[in-house]
C-alpha cells in the first residue's frame, strides 16, 4: 500500500521574517498491524539539511525494531523496516536552524534550452505516474506559450495553478494525476504541485516534487485544518533549482526538505506491503526558541 497522504498538509504555529529561526519538527505515526509486515519509509530530513539539525530527528520505534538505511535513486535517505504483528509506534523529534527567509526571488532567472541542460536535469522534464504531461501539453501551450520563458513563465504557471484548483481535504485521493486537478478544478496541495510540475515539463523546464516541512511561518494558518507533511515543486531556471508553491503562491519561510522526486510516488512518507492501518498520524513543526533547545539537548 501507497501512503502519499494526500488529504493532510503541512502546518505550524508561528511568524518570521528575514529573522534565523530554530524550527522542531517531528512526527508520530502508529500503525496497527494484523501480521508482520515489510515497510519503507522516507521521514528523515534531506541530506542537504543535516548540516542545519541542532538536535537529530532520530527515528524511534516502539516496540523496537531494526532499522536499514539506504539512499534511493533520487538521493533521498530511506528506512527499511520489518514492523511486527500488532501495534508499532515509529516517532521522530528534532530541531534545525533555518535563515528565516523567504524563498528566493529571482525573476532574471532565465529558461535553458533542452540541449543545454545538464543530463540530471532531463529525468524532470518526462512523463511521469502523476505528472501525466502528454494530456495536458495542448493546454500548457496555449496558457503559457505567450509567456516570457524563465522566471515570468514558472511564475506564471504558479499563478494559474492557484487561481484554477480549490483547495479542499475532501477532494483528495490517491490516485488523482495532474490532469484530473486540471479537469476537476479541485485539490490538495500535492495536486497544486503536480499540475504546476506537468506545465512546466509540458513548456519543457525540468520541475521537480518536493515534500518536507512547511509550518504557517509568516502566513495566516487555515483555520481547523490538521498538521501533515506538505509539497512543493522546484523548477531548474537560471542555472539552479528554484523553489514555488503553487497553492499559497507566495515565497514561503521555514521550508525543511525530507524528500524530492519526479511526483508523490516517489516521496511516499510510507510504503507497506501487507494490510494495515494508520491508527495516529501526528506532525509538527514549531518554531522554538534558543533556551528550549539547550534544554532539549
Amino acid at each position: 500500500m501507497l501512503d502519499a497522504n494526500p488529504a493532510r498538509r503541512g502546518a505550524g504555529r508561528g511568524t518570521a521574517k528575514n529573522r534565523v529561526m530554530r524550527i522542531r519538527v517531528g512526527y508520530e505515526l502508529i500503525y496497527e498491524c494484523p501480521q508482520p509486515t515489510p515497510m519503507i519509509l522516507m521521514l528523515a530530513v534531506h541530506s542537504s539539511r543535516v548540516p542545519d539539525l541542532i538536535v537529530p530527528d532520530a527515528m524511534i520505534t516502539d516496540p523496537h525494531v531494526a532499522i536499514a538505511a539506504y539512499r534511493d535513486p533520487f538521493g533521498n535517505l530511506c528506512s527499511r523496516i520489518f514492523a511486527p504483528l500488532g501495534r508499532l509506534r515509529i516517532t521522530a523529534d528534532g530541531v534545525v536552524n533555518d535563515s528565516g527567509e523567504p524563498d528566493p526571488v529571482v525573476p532574471e532567472a532565465l529558461q535553458h534550452p533542452v540541449q543545454d541542460l545538464p543530463e540530471e536535469c532531463l529525468t524532470f522534464l518526462l512523463p511521469s505516474r502523476y505528472c501525466d504531461i502528454d494530456r495536458l501539453d495542448k493546454t500548457a501551450e496555449a496558457l503559457f506559450a505567450a509567456t516570457k520563458p524563465g522566471w515570468a513563465r514558472v511564475q506564471a504557471i504558479c499563478d494559474f495553478v492557484h487561481s484554477h484548483v480549490a483547495f479542499g481535504y475532501h477532494h483528495a485521493r490517491p490516485t488523482k494525476s495532474a490532469w484530473d486537478a486540471y479537469t476537476e478544478r479541485t485539490g490538495v496541495c500535492r495536486d497544486f504541485a503536480h499540475l504546476a510540475i506537468a506545465f512546466c515539463r509540458c513548456m519543457n523546464i525540468p520541475a521537480r516534487y518536493c515534500t518536507g516541512y512547511l509550518g504557517d511561518f509568516g502566513v495566516t494558518p487555515p483555520p481547523g485544518e490538521p498538521m501533515d507533511f506538505s509539497a512543493w515543486i522546484e523548477a531548474y531556471i537560471g542555472g539552479q533549482w528554484h523553489a514555488f508553491d503553487p497553492r499559497y503562491n507566495v515565497p514561503r519561510i521555514g521550508k525543511v526538505l525530507i524528500a524530492r522526486g519526479r511526483d508523490a510516488a516517489d516521496v511516499a512518507i510510507s510504503t507497506t506491503f501487507a494490510p494495515n492501518k494508520l491508527a495516529k498520524f501526528t506532525v509538527w513543526t514549531d518554531e522554538v526558541k534558543a533556551e528550549a533547545v539547550t534544554k532539549t539537548v
